[in-house]
């Protein structure tokens, strides 16, 4: 299963780098470092052909604007090992990128993520992932309601996440608006 990201900024990916080197030093928590580039997953996906992959997603980002998304407070997907996230707001622009991706992709995918189906997609930005527990929520939510989580990023790239051994790494970085891969 690869995963179809948005690298953020370089602000906001330091931002959210601070924040889970604090998350580790104060907590422990590091599981998030599975995926070591601060992102926001558009889908997941199991694909037969990466080069046709690759050239639907070069041409989609040469046809694409950078444009904004912005986020606000945090949230958590509960369980025994709750996920602490970001939440991104979810605007036209976004929504159609999604949309757009996830229709076209699908039918070059044996198999998609269900979450990231667009009637139940949340996007956001995770800050702890596979190594907290419950009982750890309320001192790290403590911790995390010290910053400020408004903020406006642009997103001008489309990346491809690999997973390799224990981590997701970036195999390509297609660019917004022109025809140049970033590796």
């Amino acid at each position: 299963m690869i995963a179809i990201t948005s690298l953020l900024d370089k602000t906001h990916s330091e931002r959210v780098s601070e924040l889970t080197e604090h998350l580790e030093t104060k907590f422990g928590l590091s599981g998030v470092k599975i995926t070591p580039y601060p992102h926001l997953t558009l889908l997941t996906a199991e694909i037969p052909d990466m080069e046709e992959l690759k050239q639907y997603l070069e041409l989609t980002c040469f046809e694409a604007p950078d444009f904004t998304i912005r986020t606000t407070g945090l949230g958590i997907f509960p369980g025994p090992s709750p996920v602490v996230y970001i939440p991104v707001l979810r605007t036209p622009p976004l929504n159609q990128l999604h949309n757009k991706l996830h229709r076209d992709i699908s039918e070059m995918s044996s198999e998609m993520g269900v979450y990231y189906n667009p009637n139940m997609w949340l996007p956001h930005i995770t800050l702890a992932l596979g190594d907290t527990t419950p009982a750890m929520l309320g001192p790290v939510l403590s911790f995390l309601c010290n910053y400020n989580f408004t903020w406006e990023i642009t997103l001008d790239n489309i990346t491809i996440l690999q997973q390799c051994g224990d981590y997701y790494l970036k195999e390509e970085e297609f660019r917004f608006g022109r025809r140049e891969l970033i590796s």
